[in-house]
């Protein structure tokens, strides 16, 4: 496990690959927390200057090569990177005692998901991975609601894909949002889907079990980019509207938007799930992604199923 760290000292932060997600979500966030050394790595030598010039990042602290970063000192990283290089990098991360946050997925394959879980159960070092819905305060709040039936549409435009990728890229946050709220241990799982020239057009997932049905639904060829959450029973239904607006249904629906001055990073779950990583790590509390990789497993029978119809 990753030394304590004293609440005053600065916690050494790398942050590994520095493209579209760390540049939306993630720097902005880490950059304005205090009680942070960040240190940046990326191979191309000019985004890693532009952007360590724009974060105000020491150029001493900012690395091309894996190694030199680990060698810095770092104790926490955030991996942000392609994610066929997920595995060869969590795991250097790891083997060197370095606590881990990782963007979903772990891995585009079961097994290598499983090496990085069971790599960190035996470093005993934190390996979170990043989803970040189950911070989101929309749906945070809709698991205090009843939830006889759970339905979730996350779709998109013109953009069919080959099965692996797109639900281990994409779908895979249906999934775990699903698991997430499901009130009780899912006994049934079907999956439906419509695949043409080899690529996804919509999937249809349901998980089912004693008092309640979830469906995941997701359409690459729907004509919107959208993502609506609904939860409903005991005669009453919420909805939640691209993790910003929530309209309660009981009678006469109550809409309540994002606030003004909330920022997106809070409204869809980014900066509480980076707190609760550093929280982890700078009180020495290991955390391990076995629930995460339960999703991983549902993926992967997700994708059999839909390789064998």
């Amino acid at each position: 496990m990753s030394p304590i760290l004293v609440p005053d000292a600065l916690l050494p932060v790398g942050v590994i690959g520095l493209g579209d997600i760390a540049q939306k979500a993630y720097l902005p966030v880490l950059a304005a927390l205090p009680g942070l050394d960040l240190r940046l790595m990326t191979r191309d030598r000019a985004k890693l200057d532009r952007i360590g010039d724009s974060y105000r990042v020491d150029p001493g602290k900012r690395f091309t090569d894996l190694g030199e970063l680990v060698g810095s000192g770092i104790r926490a990283a955030f991996v942000h990177a392609a994610t066929d290089q997920h595995v060869p990098i969590v795991e250097r991360l790891l083997t060197a005692g370095v606590d881990v946050y990782v963007d979903k997925p772990l891995a585009y394959t079961l097994e290598g998901s499983r090496r990085l879980v069971d790599l960190a159960d035996r470093t005993g070092c934190s390996l979170m991975v990043g989803f970040n819905r189950r911070y989101a305060p929309g749906y945070v709040q809709a698991k205090e609601r009843p939830r006889d039936l759970i339905v979730l549409q996350k779709n998109r435009e013109g953009l069919p894909e080959a099965p692996r990728p797109m639900v281990f890229d994409d779908f895979v946050h249906v999934v775990d949002v699903l698991r997430f709220l499901a009130p009780g241990e899912v006994e049934h799982v079907d999956v439906r889907s419509r695949v043409r020239d080899g690529l996804v057009e919509h999937l249809v997932l349901t998980l089912a079990g004693e008092g309640f049905t979830a469906l995941g639904i997701m359409n690459r060829v729907s004509g919107s980019t959208e993502e609506i959450l609904q939860v409903s029973g005991a005669d009453s239904k919420r909805e939640v509207h691209n993790l910003a607006e929530v309209i309660d249904h009981r009678g006469q629906p109550t809409v309540r938007r994002r606030g003004d001055w909330v920022p997106v990073a809070r409204q869809r779950g980014i900066e509480q799930v980076v707190l609760a990583f550093l929280d982890a790590v700078r009180t020495g509390k290991t955390v391990d992604a076995h629930d995460a990789l339960r999703t991983h497993e549902l993926c992967e029978l997700i994708v059999e199923r839909i390789e064998s119809a």
